[in-house]
């Protein structure tokens, strides 16, 4: 890969940071992210970026996994592998909230297995968001051959449900 396609790669993800839409489960409850959910997502992408420039990975931050699960559970308990799961991103959100989690609930590590399934949600979700990055580029592109388009102000992040395989 050459040096100008990985830092157009890097601007890409820069761009979505702000711009991609937070994926969700589809459900009923998928409108209903708590108020501080969506901010600290674009901080915790904005961070991501900075990581995965230095040590690789996906730019998806835990408190995007949470916003992705949380419609899930309003609708049927999760299975114990799961529940491991997104207690652990629960409390690695909430860390970065600065909230203290009691300790019964507290889950600071996976197991391996874990960590993988996590990875793979991780992975899935930054996908999705690309997708849906590339899919406006192109609707973008073919409005601008039809007709000049007026300069838009930015918009508020938007969430998107999908369903993966997963559950």
């Amino acid at each position: 890969m050459t040096i100008e396609k990985k830092a157009e790669g890097w601007i890409d993800d820069l761009v979505g940071a702000l711009c991609d839409p937070i994926i969700v489960y589809p459900s009923p409850w998928k409108d209903d992210l708590p108020d501080w959910v969506k901010p600290q997502i674009t901080m915790e992408r904005l961070m991501m970026n900075m990581k995965v420039v230095h040590e690789g990975g996906v730019p998806v931050g835990d408190t995007e996994v949470l916003a992705y699960i949380f419609p899930r559970t309003m609708e049927e308990p999760l299975s114990e592998k799961w529940m491991r799961i997104y207690m652990y991103v629960f409390t690695s959100a909430m860390k970065f909230k600065k909230v203290e989690v009691p300790e019964d609930l507290r889950y600071e590590s996976l197991s391996d297995y874990d960590m993988r399934e996590l990875t793979d949600l991780k992975t899935w979700i930054y996908q999705k968001r690309v997708q849906h990055r590339k899919e406006k580029a192109r609707a973008e592109r073919q409005a601008n051959k039809q007709v000049d388009i007026e300069d838009d102000t930015s918009e508020e992040l938007k969430t998107e449900s999908v369903q993966p395989s997963f559950f």
